[in-house]
């Protein structure tokens, strides 16, 4: 099966059960048949793991004073890792529910992966505010319950709206990933070979017989599901937006927040995508799945969503002068020529410059070059994030007040451990699940076969 730049067709003689196959037969490998590279990027994942459990063990032990967080930069490395990781998640919703919705096929190869991504980055986001509040064993009372002590969250504030918006998104995503994943359980528990996996594979699939009632119900259910999952790609991260906007902080009082953090979302979560999906491809020799077509699907949304980015940082720029506040303009200018100015100039690289590339097609299918260009995205992602917050609390109203923030050892622990265990559940998930749907990627074989063998109208 060879295509290069279109969908994945049958050549002449192979069965629908080789697509299966080539899918189901990674997870289904025998331990010691293990990839010397899975098990080497496995075994990195676990040390830096390692790394992450050390420094979180020290901060619940001696507390957030480990942290480079002063007065007035109260918000250091944990919010900035919590909206970069929220960011990242997104890309997996959108490919999987709103694609879906508008009948995308595109979407066919990539959306198990980026759904799977959406649950460990938003795991790993859900970690940090809890990290941040100092107390983390009492993180519950964010949580509206009938207490003995009378404290109830204030609902007026965003930040009890992160609480909903995120145990929703998490849910919504989970039930949305597993609902697709059924068929495929079960074709793995048909193919497994030892007894133990094949009940296992029958337990997880819920006894699916691929009868015409269960995919009756089944196409019921998931696109459903897709219909509820759609408005949180645009609620999470407006809420998100929200937990700065309704500050008065200079550089956060601004109405575009929660329609540009949603397009910044997008952005740096199918940069992500193609971060992982590039090198996956390559590894396992998806090539017949994940073909270029796909790659340049994914790189024409990031440049779309990577235009609306940079129309947000010249709105920044521009409210804050057309808008006369002495305080807003100052925030303006130390960006440019203040003490984080290296970063901002980097950021402005890294998310405006570069992926202006894009642009041209020879760019997009040079996967070297475009995975370079994602990568770089998601460095100006988290940059923009550490912008926003950072340089934003660091010179507020008052001079008296300024202090300069520097992230400590624990702080950069943290994050390295974060994408440390992002990368082990990612390792895990390809080496234990099919990482491609397997029953979509019939069903659209099966059509563009049909569609080939059908002759010509003239």
């Amino acid at each position: 099966m060879e295509t290069s730049n279109e969908y994945p067709v049958l050549e002449p003689g192979q069965t629908y059960s080789s697509v299966t196959a080539q899918i189901a037969d990674i997870p289904l490998t025998e331990p010691r048949q293990t990839p010397r590279g899975w098990i080497l990027g496995f075994f990195i994942g676990l040390v830096i793991v390692m790394i992450f459990l050390y420094a979180v063990g020290n901060v619940f032990i001696r507390g957030v004073g480990l942290f480079g967080i002063n007065i007035p930069v109260g918000w250091g490395f944990d919010i900035i890792n919590f909206v970069w990781w929220i960011g990242i998640g997104h890309a997996g919703t959108l490919i999987s529910a709103i694609l879906l919705l508008l009948r995308q096929d595109w979407r066919t190869s990539i959306n198990r992966f980026a759904e799977a991504m959406t649950l460990f980055a938003v795991a790993n986001a859900a970690m940090f505010p809890i990290l941040h509040l100092g107390r983390p064993w009492i993180f519950f009372y964010l949580i509206p319950y009938p207490n003995s002590m009378g404290l109830w969250p204030q609902f007026r504030s965003p930040l009890v709206w992160d609480v909903f918006a995120i145990t929703t998104y998490a849910t919504v995503s989970f039930l949305f990933w597993y609902m697709g994943l059924v068929p495929d359980l079960a074709t793995m528990r048909d193919r497994a070979k030892k007894m133990w996996m094949k009940r296992l594979f029958g337990v997880l699939s819920f006894g699916w017989r691929s009868s015409a009632r269960h995919w009756n119900h089944f196409q019921s259910v998931y696109f459903l599901m897709a219909a509820l999952a759609t408005p949180l790609v645009l609620s999470v991260h407006s809420i998100v937006g929200m937990d700065f906007a309704y500050g008065v902080v200079p550089g956060w009082h601004s109405t575009i927040f929660p329609p540009y953090f949603v397009a910044g979302a997008v952005f740096s979560g199918f940069a992500m995508v193609l971060t992982l999906m590039i090198p996956l491809r390559k590894a396992y020799h998806l090539e017949d799945f994940i073909t270029q077509r796909h790659l340049d699907a994914m790189a024409k949304v990031m440049l779309a969503m990577g235009l609306i980015v940079g129309y947000g940082y010249l709105m920044e720029n521009f409210m804050a002068y057309y808008g006369a506040d002495p305080f807003e303009i100052f925030n303006a200018r130390d960006r440019f020529i203040g003490a984080y100015a290296p970063l901002y100039w980097t950021l402005l690289f890294c998310n405006v410059v570069v992926i202006q590339l894009l642009w041209f097609k020879s760019v997009r299918s040079n996967n070297i070059l475009l995975w370079i260009i994602a990568l770089l995205v998601n460095v100006g992602m988290w940059l923009e994030r550490f912008i926003i917050i950072v340089q934003s609390l660091s010179k507020d109203f008052i001079p008296s007040s300024w202090h300069l923030y520097s992230p400590t050892i624990w702080d950069i622990s943290v994050l390295i451990g974060t994408i440390g265990l992002f990368l082990t559940l990612i390792f895990l998930f390809i080496r234990l699940l099919p990482a491609i749907s397997i029953f979509e990627m019939r069903e659209l074989v099966h059509e563009e076969a049909e569609a080939t063998a059908q002759p010509s109208s003239d």
